[in-house]
């Protein structure tokens, strides 16, 4: 009975599992299920129907990040931006008329898909002086363009190409 009572208080995607009659996943929900129902209502958070209950007391203490996010250089400051987060819809001369309300935009471009042709979602904008892309930055990173949120940042160089040996075409 009370395997039913928390099978219809359960999310749809549980709700398989705990009616299923698999032999070796019934055992194991019908044990978490007598463990919940032995908890108070205020800190049964899945029966109770909250994601998360205010009477926990967990300390939950996230893992360190790694060393190589931790030290994640920030872009040098130049007159290129990355800006992702880009509608669909967005079309090059959408990106540059609305970079171009914050200084002289030499060059914008929506970066495409060779085959469909459809953005791929980030493009790249290219400012006549440095204080102009700081304007860019400023006025339009975490603003919405076509109806999404963009994101704008200094680009960062492109390395250089590995070619693991090989010469160019036609160069012995």
């Amino acid at each position: 009975m009370a395997l039913r009572s928390a099978a219809a208080a359960a999310p749809r995607s549980l709700r398989r599992l705990i009616t299923g009659t698999s032999t070796r996943t019934l055992p194991i929900i019908s044990q978490t299920i007598h463990d919940w129902e032995k908890l108070e209502p205020s800190t049964n958070a899945f029966l109770s129907g909250r994601l998360f209950s205010s009477a926990s007391t967990s300390s939950f203490i996230p893992p360190p990040l790694p060393p190589s996010a931790q030290q994640r250089e920030q872009p040098e400051p130049s007159t290129n931006l990355f800006v992702s987060g880009l509608s669909k819809r967005t079309t090059t001369e959408k990106l540059h008329e609305a970079f171009a309300k914050f200084g002289e935009v030499v060059h914008a471009r929506v970066v495409t898909d060779r085959v469909t042709g459809y953005s791929k979602g980030f493009g790249f904008v290219k400012y006549a002086t440095l204080e102009d892309a700081a304007k860019g930055i400023e006025g339009m990173d975490g603003k919405f363009l076509d109806g999404w949120v963009i994101f704008a940042e200094y680009a960062r160089p492109r390395p250089p190409p590995e070619n693991n040996g090989f010469r160019p075409h036609g160069h012995q």
